[in-house]
């Protein structure tokens, strides 16, 4: 019988492979239970559980980490992140206070005392999303970016995070990156004069992300120019971008429906949430049969048009508002690693004609 018929049960595998039972429910003690799930034991020790008086809140004990992670959600720093970011990273941080310590199903991780958390712990938080690296790489920055914290506001002399190494991700390479037969492919099933084309050639002709697209508008236009601030790290970090706009965009403005104040406004008449855009866009890629398409895909095809029309690293960094090299480089390696191969069958031609290389 699967622990999922009995709300708050919890199964856990401690370091010698046994399987432990737990009630775990917000706001009441933590009971441990009897198995097999079912049994007569199980069900007793299940209702014993739920009839409990819930424990009286109180405030974290100081010098644990659960007391830590409070300190910082009241900090600056964390108070200048961005609303979404701070959202996600106070859940994940969250999600790691019920962590069972290693050793001890019993202790939880909220409890640990701040100056034990070595990065022997910190590794174990990591290794148990090691299935989705990308969660655990989350959890280890949002670990990494409390210590720094602390560590300015001297109530930690070190960060632990920092020994402990990202884990390698499953999607190499990131997002996918359009090719010229895909982007051909979507223009074919979504002309000039649908919502998707529209969002299409905001993505493709302005190199951004949809975070920015979704609220470009005509106030940002200013004599055939969009002005305006990217919206990652516009709070801690903005970048100020200028960037004309190219005739195939206007082309497409001029013949495509708009909103009043966002050229994209959803099926409701308002402008899209960057979340509810990504997912309105996949559907759109899908209906031309590009599954493995999204809107951040057109962003980096964008970046290697560029450099394959022979734009220089400082003139990829000016479009897509990128701050380091790093970015525009390595597109740059791709396009010119392709040309050099592709200069060999000139060799290999001059060779079997006897001309001297």
């Amino acid at each position: 019988m699967a622990t999922a018929r009995y709300r708050y049960v919890q199964e856990l595998t401690d370091r010698h492979g046994h399987i432990r039972l737990y009630y775990r429910r917000n706001g009441f003690p933590r009971a441990t239970l009897r198995g097999p799930v079912g049994s007569a034991e199980f069900i007793a020790d299940y209702e014993a559980a739920a009839t409990q008086t819930p424990v009286a809140k109180s405030g974290p004990t100081r010098g644990t980490w659960r007391w830590l992670c409070c300190a910082y959600f009241a900090s600056t720093d964390y108070k200048t992140l961005d609303e979404r970011t701070q959202r996600v990273r106070r859940r994940i941080l969250e999600l790691t206070w019920n962590e069972p310590a290693p050793n001890n199903t019993s202790v939880l991780y909220s409890e640990c005392p701040v100056l034990r958390l070595d990065a022997r712990l910190i590794r174990v938080l990591r290794d148990r999303k090691a299935s989705v690296p990308e969660s655990a790489n989350s959890r280890l920055k949002a670990i990494r970016a409390v210590f720094t914290w602390a560590c300015e506001a001297d109530h930690v002399s070190s960060n632990p995070g920092r020994e402990v190494k990202f884990l390698r991700s499953k999607r190499i390479g990131g997002f996918h990156a359009w090719n010229d037969a895909e982007i051909a492919k979507f223009e074919e099933r979504h002309p000039i004069g649908t919502k998707a084309r529209l969002a299409f050639a905001l993505l493709l002709y302005t190199g951004q992300r949809r975070s920015d697209v979704v609220v470009f508008g005509r106030q940002h236009v200013k004599a055939g120019w969009l002005h305006f601030v990217q919206h990652k790290n516009r709070n801690r970090f903005p970048v100020t971008l200028q960037l004309p706009i190219l005739p195939e965009l206007q082309s497409v403005l001029d013949q495509s429906p708009t909103g009043d104040l966002t050229f994209l406004v959803s099926a409701f008449g308002k402008p899209f949430t960057h979340g509810g855009f990504g997912n309105w866009f996949s559907d759109r890629c899908r209906e031309a049969g590009l599954s493995d398409c999204s809107a951040h895909g057109l962003r980096k095809a964008s970046a290697r048009r560029l450099a394959e029309w022979g734009a220089t690293t400082e003139q990829i960094k000016a479009w897509c508002g990128w701050r380091t090299a790093k970015e525009a480089d390595r597109y740059l390696r791709e396009v010119n690693q392709r040309k050099l191969a592709g200069s060999v069958v000139t060799l290999v031609a001059k060779s079997k004609n006897g001309t001297k290389v």
